[in-house]
């Protein structure tokens, strides 16, 4: 009732109140709900029971054609101007509206039990004491959170059961990344622990900014027992988080439902129309000034007519008292309205609904865009916007889940000089079984490697290769956990780094555990505990990372990781050589898109550590210049170093990446990449994608404030134009609104359709601003589905959404609106020139019932088969040409151009289908001498060449013929016949006779050989020249569609071409460190109290499913996407 009370307040003209600060109270409901904040629950339908009606009927007549016909049918209400029955308006319009309604209450139906499962999630609550549902959580709540649940709103951090009160989040639903944050209570409220007393006599109050989209930011203040606390983002847990590794922690709501950041970053739900609705509106308007042009046309002959020839007609046809020509022509004006309205026939937009629920269902039912390993099958969660599939010009991805699996594999790396791992070459050689590390106890069965030498160097006791992956097992900020005795699991903040110590792990240097001081690693089963002496801690500009350590023996090692062009600055002469063998492997690792990491070392002196740790601390404990006086010791100590080697991580892209975005770009479709990631992981995934292959690509980097410079108003045009020089464009760290504002800009200047693609609540906006918005249902949640208009389980499957269901849609829907508009301009031109031979009377060609069923019977099916089957060519020649998409976006098949060619082919029809009958029917007679020369003999011989026209017209449109379209067609002419025999009939006659005065006329006119050779004389003579004049402009101007459809004639089905090996990108710039590294986490690691020893517990399971790729961490290596094998999985 709450959503009921705000639609009519705001009918009322009353608005809520701007919020400029927050203010609650921990566990007073009546304190806080005296501000009236928003509870939890969300809402993302459009309607309710009480709005649908009103809502919904006020949404279908903005469409201008539904209003005019409810016009119409207000005038055939008034006897005066009406030639017709009132029914053959009502009738349709009304079946348009219900077919409609059923549609939008279905769709929005689906979105109330998606709203429903998202609101009724239980939650623990400790006003109440037991599980509560997720929408009756209010602000100022306390709630319990256990391991794996979602955070329910946005929430300040009070306690937890981890030591100095951290939690463990996985944000994907918010930035897309699936590695952990870390967030931190304020000591005070994490002393209270677990204790439900403490908890419940809390009564801190908070004053914090008042609701907004800042993901990263959030200022506020907490006062206890007198003293004021600050808050930031750090101690904030935000909805749409996910609580990992973590048994439990209590959280005080600050912001529920719309006002989370979640939802408040997801935009509005907004009406899409198609561009083919828009220019069907345009050209109703112009349909609409025709109409009344032709009127007033025929208006002023009928006046014209009533001055010069009425007065003979008064005798039999007497007018009332003061009617003169002026009422005759106004009145005839409004009867001609009525006659001509079929130039808009409402069928047309019943048909249409009719069609993109048909190819909708298409997209459902494919079983080649089926994923079997998540049982997720492609879903058109809209069905108005279909044929816009087959218009799309740009792109805009998501990088995190969409394009990649969010799992990172060690690959292949170079020691002292020597490459190992499987090479990718073009040789076809068999590939070589992967290692066994069961020598190894504690290695991590799920890690794959295929190159035996390097196990073989490491245990033959190579001193290069135990330095290079020692450096690996203690050069990282990774927090070890045991579930049970030998069981190792790893937190890792950067994907890249969980892989790396993998690797050491499988390779017998294990990390074990570390302390504050210490770090313990099993070196080849020997356990080896180092001395942390420091951490050199990685930011945005050192792009390396370096620990000191000594070893039992005393040795004082520097180890340092990072970009190759930071590393090489920093390396000893001696070196040089062994430089440029490794500079050769890491071009070959950066042509194949790995990720890139160089590892060095220095052995340092005792005496001037001591002296550096010195001055280290006096740096770190400065007010300031704390952190120049800190860079400045960094780069001392980082000099000199010797080169160990260089390692290549691949992230994982989701299967048929690379080709996809091949055929994409093939389609001239442009691709941004949206992307919240570092520009160097932006530039990684491009080249893995290979989306800059052969192309110009333009890495774009947004700041990280809520408005980047380049998305202002004076600066939109420069960014656009820069951009679209080149075939991709790569955005990176964009924020969530800033990827909407992106795609708002390029449909404002471009003027063209535009797709979004994501899989995560980061993506929520730009799907929504994007004219086509698709959702993957993957491992970041389900609220980029929820807002979308399709979504599917693989990046993929868009080629085959686009390139067949969406050319498919598109050719359907132009080939539908050509023909639709041809047989009633045809069918309405027909009555124009007819009345200059009947006074300008509006005297109807056809009779009634003809005229009332034409349109609903004799040629709806017809139309609607090719319209739902039709196809140029086959989805494997569409793969084959991905070319053919290229009409779509050009609207070549159905634009303002076609539109006038199809009035005057009907033009030219309905000259032919006027004059040919009337002009064989003139002065003719049976063959028993009888007359057959009259009004109603002649307008069943009009009507029924018109049908057959309009029938041969729509064989030649097809292209594909199947069972159903045969019968369709001829089906639809033998209920023609049939209906005519019927109603023409003498039993029709005597039962309602009013209604069927064309008695006999059927039987008297059908039987004459000279009418049915009338019919075929019309008939050639209507088609003939469109089928001469195709067969011209096929040879002489053939377009991209002629030329494949004769190939299609002359060759056999294309087999898939053969899989090409990656083209290598030799590029001196490469990955650099720890892409998704945050600042400041090595002081986190060094933290005095950070790891509090306690007893191994057992811990849930992050992945229960472990035969996912995902939970195995098995590397999957993608191929090129073919038909055979689409239906080889197909069930």
């Amino acid at each position: 009732m709450g959503s009921v009370a705000s639609y009519f307040g705001q009918l009322c003209g009353k608005e809520k109140k701007q919020e400029e600060e927050r203010h609650l109270r921990a566990n007073d409901r009546p304190f806080n709900l005296s501000y009236h904040y928003a509870n939890n629950a969300i809402k993302t339908s459009k309607y309710n029971i009480f709005t649908f009606l009103p809502l919904n009927l006020f949404e279908q007549f903005r469409r201008l054609a539904n209003a005019y016909f409810l016009f119409l049918f207000i005038l055939q209400l008034i006897p005066q101007i009406s030639s017709l029955s009132w029914f053959t308006t009502a009738v349709p319009l009304i079946l348009v509206l219900a077919i409609t309604a059923v549609k939008d209450a279905s769709d929005d139906i689906n979105r109330h039990k998606s709203d429903n499962q998202v609101n009724n999630r239980r939650v623990n609550v400790l006003i109440d004491g037991e599980n509560e549902k997720w929408m009756n959580v209010q602000v100022g709540d306390i709630i319990k959170l256990e391991n794996n649940q979602f955070v329910t709103a946005d929430l300040l951090l009070l306690s937890s059961s981890e030591p100095l009160n951290l939690v463990y989040v996985e944000t994907a639903e918010l930035d897309g990344e699936t590695n952990l944050k870390v967030k931190q209570a304020l000591t005070v409220t994490g002393d209270m622990g677990d204790s439900i007393e403490a908890l419940a006599g809390f009564t801190g109050e908070v004053r914090c900014e008042p609701p907004n989209n800042r993901l990263d930011k959030f200022k506020g203040s907490l006062t206890l027992d007198g003293q004021t606390y600050a808050l930031d983002n750090d101690k904030v847990l935000l909805r749409g988080c996910t609580l990992r590794n973590t048994e439990w922690c209590f959280g005080l709501v600050i912001f529920g439902g719309p006002d989370t950041k979640l939802m408040q970053n997801s935009g509005k739900t907004t009406f899409k129309r198609t561009s083919i609705d828009h220019l069907m509106n345009v050209l109703v308007l112009c349909i609409f000034g025709f109409l009344a042009s032709m009127c007033t046309v025929l208006a002023i002959g009928n006046a014209i007519w009533e001055v010069n020839e009425g007065s003979v007609f008064t005798v039999f046809l007497p007018r009332e008292s003061g009617a003169g020509a002026g009422l005759s022509a106004f009145l005839s004006f409004w009867s001609y309205v009525i006659i001509l309205n079929t130039v808009v026939p409402i069928s047309l937009y019943v048909s249409v609904e009719i069609i993109r629920l048909g190819n909708s269902f298409y997209i459902d039912w494919d079983r080649k865009m089926y994923y079997p390993k998540s049982d997720t099958p492609a879903q058109a969660r809209t069905t108005t916007l279909n044929e816009e599939l087959g218009q799309i010009k740009y792109i805009f991805s998501d990088k995190t889940g969409t394009l990649t699996q969010n799992i990172m594999t060690f690959n292949k790396c170079s020691i002292n000089g020597k490459a190992y791992g499987e090479q990718n070459c073009a040789c076809k050689r068999p590939k070589t079984e992967k290692v066994d590390f069961s020598w190894n106890q504690l290695a991590d069965p799920k890690f794959v490697f295929h190159d035996h030498s390097l196990v073989e160097t490491v245990r033959e006791g190579n001193p290069e290769a135990q330095a290079f992956f020692r450096l690996l097992a203690l050069c990282h900020t990774v927090m070890p956990e045991e579930k049970k005795e030998g069981e190792l699991f790893y937190q890792a903040q950067s994907p890249d780094e969980g892989a790396l110590v993998t690797a050491a792990r499988n390779f017998g240097f294990v990390f074990r555990s570390r302390t504050p001081e210490s770090i313990t690693v099993i070196e080849m089963g020997k356990q080896v505990t180092y001395e942390l002496l420091a951490v050199l801690d990685f930011n945005n500009v050192r792009k390396r990372m370096s620990v000191i350590v000594s070893s039992p023996e005393g040795k004082l090692t520097l180890f340092c990781k990072g970009a190759d062009t930071i590393i090489y600055e920093r390396l000893h002469p001696s070196c040089n050589k062994l430089m440029e063998v490794t500079t050769g492997h890491l071009n070959e690792y950066a042509g194949d898109g790995l990720r890139t990491l160089v590892l060095a070392y220095k052995d340092l002196d005792k005496g001037y550590m001591d002296e550096w740790k010195k001055r280290h601390h006096e740096a770190s404990t400065a007010i300031d210049g704390r952190e120049e006086r800190l860079d400045e010791l960094y780069e001392e100590i980082e000099k000199d170093m010797l080169l160990l080697g260089a390692t290549a991580v691949e992230d994982k892209l989701q299967e048929g990446v690379p080709q996809t975005i091949e055929q994409l770009a093939k389609a001239d479709i442009k691709i941004w990449v949206l992307t919240g990631d570092k520009q160097e992981t932006a530039e990684n995934i491009g080249y893995s994608c290979n989306i800059d292959k052969k192309k110009r690509l333009t890495i774009i980097h947004f700041t990280s404030c809520p408005q980047a410079f380049a998305l202002e108003n004076n600066l939109q045009l420069e960014l656009l134009r820069t951009a679209c020089m080149c075939q991709t464009v790569i955005c990176c760290r964009v924020t969530p609104l800033q990827k909407a504002q992106v795609v708002q800009v390029v449909k404002k200047y471009k003027q063209a359709v535009t797709l979004a693609i994501g899989d995560g609540a980061n993506d929520v906006s730009m799907i929504k601003a994007a004219h086509i918005g698709v959702g993957i249902s993957g491992q970041e949640g389900m609220q980029a589905v929820l807002s979308s208009d399709y979504s599917f389980a693989q990046f993929r499957y868009l080629q085959r959404l686009l390139l067949v269901h969406g050319r498919w849609s598109y050719l359907r829907m132009c080939k539908f609106l050509r023909y639709f508009f041809y047989k009633n301009f045809t069918f309405t031109f027909v009555h124009f020139w007819y009345a200059f031979f009947c006074g300008f009377s509006a005297q109807t060609v056809y009779d009634e019932w003809y005229i009332t069923l034409y349109n609903l019977i004799y040629t709806a099916l017809p139309v609607l088969g090719m319209s739902l089957f039709d196809q140029d060519v086959n989805d494997r020649w569409s793969f084959q040409y991905p070319q053919l998409y290229s009409p779509g976006q050009l609207n070549q098949y159905f634009n303002k151009k076609a539109f006038v060619r199809c009035m005057i082919h009907s033009c030219y029809s309905s000259l032919v289908l006027l004059f040919i009958p009337w002009a064989a029917m003139h002065d003719t007679v049976r063959d028993d001498g009888k007359d057959i020369a009259d009004y109603q003999s002649f307008a069943l011989l009009a009507q029924t060449c018109l049908l057959v026209v309009v029938s041969i017209q729509l064989c030649l449109d097809t292209h594909y013929w199947t069972a159903v379209n045969q019968f369709f067609v001829w089906g639809s002419l033998a209920a023609y016949f049939a209906i005519t025999f019927t109603m023409y009939s003498n039993g029709m006659f005597l039962i309602f006779t009013s209604s069927f005065p064309f008695i006999g006329t059927a039987r008297n006119s059908l039987n004459q050989p000279n009418v049915w050779l009338t019919i075929l004389l019309t008939s050639l003579l209507c088609t003939l020249p469109v089928v001469a004049f195709r067969f011209i402009l096929t040879q002489l101007r053939p377009t991209i569609n002629d030329k494949v459809k004769n190939k299609v004639q002359k060759e056999v089905v294309p087999t898939p071409a053969p899989r090409r090996p990656p083209a290598r990108r030799i590029s001196t710039r490469r990955s650099g460190y720890a892409f998704s590294h945050s600042q400041g986490y090595g002081d986190l690691v060094t933290s005095r109290r950070f790891l509090l020893k306690r007893p191994i517990k057992s811990r849930p399971v992050l992945y229960i499913q472990t035969d996912s790729p995902l939970a195995q961490n098995q590397p999957q290596h993608y191929r090129t996407i073919t038909e055979e094998a689409e239906e080889a999985q197909s069930p």
